[in-house]
């Protein structure tokens, strides 16, 4: 039996995640399973995040080629177009190569017009390369390769830093590890890295987080099936700093999958705290569980609505609590780039209400005294410093922790990181206490 071609798996994910709105997190690992370890796999990878994380631009491209639309029922054409594109003008592959193969996947279709239409596109981008450029230049979209609605609210929420913003989206992020405290040392650990191959530096904030200087497989990191080391971003691990944990504290982890930071607080509390981690969706509870296995920790775990303690919530309250909420993910775009194809302007509103529902739900099971960290992935002001704004104005218990530290800026409410800044991603993070005004 012929494997799957890896074009057609390409046209195949990126359709899933833009025609059916599926994430390119659950789409690649599937389409990934049809073909063996190595280099087909990196191609597969190479055309899906490369055709998503410019498929602004190659939409307006395929505008200006296409005479007339492609009908919604023959989207799978028009991703394979997509994927041709990035071949052909962002890879080294011949041109000939970039068009014989796109053909071959598109008589596949089961479509007799398919390939005579794919192989016209992609002859005809070549030709008018520079009016493809030309566009480029003129329209803001096709440029910067993000919707136009994201473009006019990073302009108008960071008009001195929206242009490097959209810059660092389009960039392909590092690999960050973060060390476990608990088993070994960041220096110590990085030593252990050169002597597998692998060259790696301490990031620019994070105590425990180094940067590989080329992305590895976790299987090649020394020690990481036994807990030695984990896979995070340093702007996720400066949540644990932030939360100012002390032994024999209740804590919770108020979303808690994949279960980076669940972990990174039990690491650096050593085991000495009680956490509760709330995750609703049971597919990312496994993650955490997952994690949490191999790293040999333990946590109480509840597959659950954060938006209903009755469902979880034994009633003692916590001391500490961080509610990394569920957001637009627009500070991690350089790694998903399939957000700029799935997240649409109205979703914004629903967003911002659900993140003051659970902040409400959060700050009713913190104790007096307690303290609650308010996170996202997000850089958008409405979803961060200005929905902390709209807490506090309603909470006459509530009061705002200064941030004061060497990363970030300060906004009117909390510290933001954009992405790319100091190698990265996104992140806002506020502090907030319990207690009389």
């Amino acid at each position: 039996m012929a494997k799957p071609d890896v074009r057609a798996l390409a046209a195949q994910v990126v359709y899933e995640v833009r025609g059916q709105g599926r994430s390119l997190s659950s789409a690649l690992p599937a389409a990934e399973q049809h073909l063996d370890e190595g280099g087909s796999r990196a191609l597969l990878r190479e055309l899906c995040y490369g055709s998503l994380r410019y498929a602004p631009r190659l939409d307006a491209w395929l505008q200006l080629l296409l005479t007339q639309p492609l009908r919604r029922r023959d989207a799978v054409v028009g991703a394979l177009l997509q994927v041709g594109l990035y071949e052909l003008f962002f890879l080294r592959t011949p041109d000939y190569a970039v068009v014989s193969e796109a053909v071959r996947v598109a008589r596949g279709f089961k479509r007799p017009w398919a390939a005579k239409l794919v192989n016209a596109v992609l002859r005809n981008a070549r030709r008018r390369e520079e009016e493809l450029a030309a566009l480029v230049e003129s329209d803001e979209v096709a440029r910067y390769a993000h919707p136009d609605w994201l473009i006019r609210r990073l302009h108008s929420d960071w008009p001195q830093d929206w242009q490097r913003i959209l810059e660092a989206n389009n960039a392909r992020a590092p690999m960050t590890l973060r060390v476990n405290a608990m088993r070994t040392t960041r220096l110590a650990y990085c030593e252990r890295l050169v002597e597998a191959g692998l060259a790696a530096h301490p990031a620019r904030h994070g105590a425990d987080a180094l940067v590989l200087d080329e992305p590895a497989d976790v299987m090649q990191l020394p020690g990481f099936a036994a807990g030695d080391v984990s896979v995070q971003d340093a702007a996720a691990q400066l949540a644990v700093g932030l939360l100012a944990v002390d032994a024999g504290q209740r804590v919770l982890d108020a979303c808690a999958a994949p279960g980076g930071k669940t972990a990174h607080i039990l690491e650096h509390a050593r085991g000495e705290v009680e956490l509760t981690a709330v995750e609703v969706d049971p597919a990312r509870m496994r993650r955490v569980e997952e994690t949490l296995s191999r790293l040999g920790l333990s946590a109480c775990l509840a597959t659950a609505d954060l938006a209903k303690p009755e469902d979880w919530w034994d009633g003692r309250p916590f001391d500490r609590i961080l509610l990394d909420a569920p957001c637009s993910a627009t500070g991690v775009i350089r790694r998903h780039p399939d957000i700029k194809s799935l997240r649409r302007a109205e979703d914004i509103e629903d967003l911002t209400r659900r993140q003051q529902a659970l902040l409400d739900v959060a700050w009713s099971v913190l104790a007096p005294g307690g303290r609650l960290v308010y996170a996202t992935c997000s850089i958008l002001r409405t979803e961060n410093a200005l929905n902390i704004e709209r807490f506090l104005q309603r909470r006459d218990d509530a009061r705002e922790f200064p941030i004061e530290v060497p990363w970030g800026q300060a906004d009117s409410h909390g510290r933001q990181i954009l992405p790319g800044e100091d190698g990265m991603d996104g992140f806002y993070y506020a502090c907030l206490g319990k207690g009389e005004a």
